[in-house]
């Protein structure tokens, strides 16, 4: 019989107020073994109805305030968090937060640039630095890796896959997305080299191309394979997958996750990803 999964007791997810992130918050707290503290993050609380209606059903969420780019922001939620996890720490913190601004070759700006960037990639690294002690203090309390110790995921894309760029491909037309992502993906590298000796796991997740406000109606030309599972097949209008299909396969991957899943890039149900 094989053993059940390690228990995370903290979770911190940003971007919740729609999309993945609050079917992330839904299904966590959903879950058989959900964690004891589910902090849900978005930058207008009292305006994420949806959010709040969740925390009125589940005892184990708290919103709290994060604007994302802003260092007074980040700061003022870690020493929150902090009173929140006191001396256990963090467990988890997901990566969620992004924004995409479309733009081809033709029409992409400097300042598209920079704004996609600061909130993909600089963003996640300030946010990562930031809650540093507590994810190591909660890394104190156990020993292995996983999510029952200290985890980081972030939040990435099929779309900032290197290798599997095609000519042709309707993505192209996304390039601030794309390399934004494409450099978050070395920021899970960079951490998870230099956090493992403090026994803190470090992954890329690409979550499926979902039905949210980022996720949008565009088609890809990829499809499908045996050995390309990352692509769902377009229904020729808008993203493939609603949000509901892809959460429950996450909650159980992250569960699962452990030292060989250490640096990599995976999809929604652990397939890895080429960069």
């Amino acid at each position: 019989m094989a053993a059940a999964p390690l228990r995370c007791s903290s979770v911190l997810i940003t971007g919740c107020s729609r999309g993945l992130g609050l079917g992330l918050v839904k299904g966590l707290a959903e879950a058989p073994n959900s964690p004891d503290l589910i902090i849900a993050t978005c930058r207008q609380p009292e305006a994420a109805q949806e959010l709040q209606e969740l925390s009125k059903r589940y005892h184990n969420i708290r919103i709290l305030l994060l604007d994302i780019v802003s260092e007074e922001s980040r700061q003022k939620l870690v020493k929150e968090v902090g009173e929140l996890v006191g001396a256990q720490g963090l467990n988890c913190l997901i990566n969620n937060a992004g924004r995409n601004i479309s733009a081809s070759l033709d029409n992409v700006t400097a300042e598209t640039m920079l704004q996609v960037y600061e909130t993909n990639t600089v963003a996640q690294l300030m946010m990562t630095k930031a809650f540093l002690p507590l994810l190591k203090q909660a890394a104190k309390q156990s020993s292995g890796m996983g999510w029952h110790r200290a985890l980081i995921v972030n939040v990435s894309s099929i779309s900032a896959s290197i290798q599997l760029v095609q000519e042709k491909e309707i993505f192209l037309m996304v390039y601030p997305y794309r390399i934004s992502k494409t450099a978050l993906n070395m920021l899970t590298k960079c951490l998870a080299a230099d956090l493992k000796e403090d026994g803190i796991l470090c992954i890329s997740l690409h979550p499926g191309w979902l039905q949210t406000d980022m996720g949008g109606k565009q088609v890809s030309d990829l499809t499908q394979t045996e050995t390309a599972p990352w692509y769902p097949e377009p229904d020729g209008e808008k993203a493939p997958m609603k949000v509901e299909e892809s959460v429950p396969s996450i909650v159980s991957l992250l569960a699962r996750l452990g030292e060989k899943d250490n640096g990599c890039f995976l999809d929604w149900k652990g397939n890895t990803i080429p960069w």
